[in-house]
């Protein structure tokens, strides 16, 4: 991939389009995934990161990750979190021009380490899979944030950065098309579904598909074209949108909703003379959504509304909107409170649980699993990874708020509701502490 993209992405959204037809064929899939791994690294080495590969390549393979675990291309579950690592510190080491690390990320690391030496995981159990299952996503977000830290960053190369994150989302929905069943001919209930997701875990298939329609809200906000053709634009958010809602998985969209919120706030403070205008299009846009939301429901049997307000087949109210979330969260935080000073170990929650409850349930909320499993140490890791990007976001201009509490509020509230099984929150918290210019280039 090249810089050049972004001057044809016409082009490109339709061939990301095309490539739906064949993405489902694993061998097709397997190659891409391990082309796009080799030919980064071969550009970032080459041209010493000069133009940005490293973060291009990894915004690629975040937005494609759960893509190619759909689709059979993933050779390791995990390949996108190394590779991305991969890329990142690649990228540190051959550029040219050397970026400061904030010593605080490496001392970050280190605190990881610590609760290695407490796990505990049953015979026949392997210790290193438990431990690189729960430290891929924090290492990740370790590499990402000394990568980005105070990065000097144009409005035009965040745009493109989410441009190219959104190229496997765009092949995604495509694939979706062909690869569902007849809405027809699912059987919708009240719970995330499968089938129109692929048949692969709705959570992650909606956390994907959520950051593509937030992508895409963000050039309508900014009154930038995604693809070069308005209409275009209009039909991808409208239809990102729509295999967003039947999922329903309702996480990802929730998060890029409140994050949304977030954008448009700062971007009303920036932009004083334009509320007006911001506003108008902004009911507008909600009004379609709405329109789509509705539709939705009414070819889902109404069972997306259901879905929404909690409610069973039957219309009552069930009574956990969690879906077992708060129950996982709470019984971390018991194994916090019993284990307060190094916690239980990495890895070790899930099967700590089953000792107690004989429910192995994996965690939702890397939070809860920071404080059961590495104890205090956990509690100064979360409290660090949040006030670092407060403290940054604060002395930045209204406009760079806008788009840097929307990456904070993603990476956030992703964590909690989806840990980290995927690459994406990590590296939205790098982009959390970048240093976003007014300049249209660097």
């Amino acid at each position: 991939m090249d810089r050049s993209v972004n001057k044809n992405r016409f082009i490109w959204v339709m061939l990301h389009l095309a490539l739906g037809l064949f993405i489902g064929i694993s061998l097709v899939s397997t190659i891409l995934s391990v082309s796009i791994v080799m030919f980064g690294m071969v550009l970032i080495i080459s041209r010493k990161n000069e133009h940005q590969e490293a973060v291009l390549f990894s915004a690629y393979l975040v937005g494609a990750e759960v893509l190619f675990r759909m689709t059979g291309g993933a050779v390791l579950h995990e390949l996108t979190k190394y590779a991305v690592m991969l890329f990142l510190f690649t990228g540190l080491v051959v550029e040219r021009e050397k970026q400061h690390i904030n010593p605080l990320f490496l001392i970050y690391l280190l605190l990881l380490l610590v609760g290695i030496t407490f796990t505990d995981v049953p015979f026949p159990e392997s210790i290193r899979k438990a431990i690189a299952f729960n430290l891929s996503g924090p290492f990740l977000l370790g590499i990402a944030a000394m990568y980005f830290y105070n990065r000097k960053v144009s409005l035009n190369q965040v745009l493109e950065i989410l441009f190219y994150m959104s190229l496997p989302v765009i092949t995604m929905v495509s694939y979706l098309y062909f690869k569902t069943p007849s809405i027809q001919d699912i059987v919708f209930g009240t719970q995330a579904n499968f089938e129109a997701s692929g048949g692969f875990g709705p959570n992650q298939v909606s956390t994907i598909l959520a950051i593509g329609f937030f992508v895409l809200v963000i050039h309508f906000l900014l009154n930038k074209q995604f693809s070069t053709y308005k209409y275009l634009d209009y039909f991808l958010l409208m239809y990102v949108f729509y295999r967003t809602l039947l999922t329903f998985s309702r996480g990802g969209l929730y998060t890029v909703i409140i994050a949304l919120s977030a954008f448009l706030f700062f971007l009303i403070l920036y932009e004083k003379n334009k509320v007006y205008q911001l506003f108008k299009y902004s009911i507008l846009g909600i009004v379609l959504l709405i329109s789509i939301g509705i539709y939705t429901s009414n070819i889902t049997g109404g069972m997306l509304t259901n879905r929404y307000l909690n409610q069973n087949v039957k219309g009552e109210t069930k009574g956990d909107i969690s879906t077992g979330r708060i129950w996982l969260f709470t019984q971390e935080l018991e194994s916090f409170y019993e284990n307060p000073f190094f916690g239980i170990g990495v890895g070790s929650s899930k099967f700590y649980r089953k000792e107690i409850s004989d429910k192995e349930a994996a965690t939702h909320s890397e939070m809860s699993r920071l404080l059961s499993e590495h104890g205090f140490i956990g509690l100064l890791i979360l409290i660090l990874l949040i006030l670092i990007p407060f403290y940054h976001i604060k002395h930045q201009s209204y406009l760079a708020r806008a788009f840097l509490s929307a990456f904070f509020l993603i990476w956030f509230l992703t964590i909690n509701h989806s840990a980290m099984r995927v690459a994406l929150p990590a590296f939205f918290y790098g982009l959390s502490v970048i240093n976003i210019t007014n300049m249209e280039e660097e």
